[in-house]
């Protein structure tokens, strides 16, 4: 039982987040309709922005479920082909990957790249070496660009 928490546990962590989150829109949703009942022009102003917000947050919820497990399948695919970066970089006592380490890495991820930009793998891999260089919103961003070339 333990090794498959072990083995899910970032799986679980987003069920749960997930779970929270549509509880806080329920609510909030419901909080906009008793206001939107309310006979006050502001209370009905603030009804109505209570009811945009789950709207939003359910789009970013789906949107983002959505691209995790479009990453997740493309990980799979990639590590049938054996083509998934090895995780070899040294890490600190704290478990982080040792920045400069990454850094001499990167390169050879960012000129597959620019050899092959139509390749989503090149991408998958260059998002794995953002991430690991610490950069996470270039890492989501060449990760975007990997789903989008993902067939």
């Amino acid at each position: 039982m333990l090794e498959t928490f072990r083995r899910h546990r970032v799986k679980i962590g987003v069920v749960f987040v997930t779970l929270l989150l549509v509880l806080w829109l329920a609510v909030t949703f419901q909080r906009g309709v008793l206001l939107l009942g309310d006979p006050a022009p502001v209370a009905k102003a603030l009804g109505a922005g209570y009811l945009f917000l789950p709207i939003i947050g359910a789009w970013a919820l789906i949107r983002e479920l959505l691209f995790g497990a479009q990453t997740e399948r493309m990980a799979k695919v990639l590590e049938a082909e054996g083509g998934l970066p090895v995780d070899d970089l040294p890490r600190t006592p704290a478990g982080r990957i040792v920045r400069d380490a990454a850094d001499e890495r990167f390169p050879q991820y960012q000129a597959e790249v620019e050899n092959d930009p139509e390749n989503w793998r090149s991408w998958f891999r260059l998002s794995c070496a953002y991430d690991a260089a610490g950069d996470r919103t270039r890492a989501r961003k060449a990760m975007r660009d990997a789903a989008r070339l993902f067939h």
